[in-house]
């Protein structure tokens, strides 16, 4: 049985290459947030061979151009869910590009830290320790 980003409608896909896609997130947590998809149906990056590696970050670096150009975000996350662990819900690979506005979070330092809340602020400990 396929899985979801295997039957994607064509409208659906923004740029392709012979081994991948790109698409925008269907719940995107900001505006553009958008993924790379592997059109061979595997679940880890560290399954995917050199060729599709490097076609998925060809088409990386041209959704950043796009994104750059149509909103203008101040900055960019950049992520993959590997494994039921890390949070990965859709058992076919995809790298998520998260366009980032200022603003759009009070204070956005730690990034993508912030997967596990408790340990992601480091930096307040360490300015506390450094007070007079």
């Amino acid at each position: 049985m396929p899985g979801l980003f295997c039957c994607l409608p064509q409208s659906r896909v923004l740029f392709r290459n012979e081994t991948a896609i790109v698409v925008r997130d269907a719940f995107p947590v900001t505006l553009g947030h958008t993924l790379v998809i592997p059109l061979r149906h595997i679940e880890s990056f560290f399954d995917t061979s050199a060729k599709e590696r490097a076609a998925m970050f060809e088409l990386l670096d041209a959704a950043k151009q796009q994104l750059q150009t149509e909103f203008a975000p101040a900055g960019f996350n950049i992520g993959i869910n590997d494994g039921a662990a890390a949070g990965q819900t859709i058992r076919h690979l995809h790298m998520h590009l998260i366009p980032r506005y200022a603003g759009d979070r009070p204070d956005p330092r730690g990034g993508v830290r912030w997967v596990i809340p408790e340990k992601a602020d480091y930096w307040t400990a360490a300015d506390q320790t450094q007070a007079p």
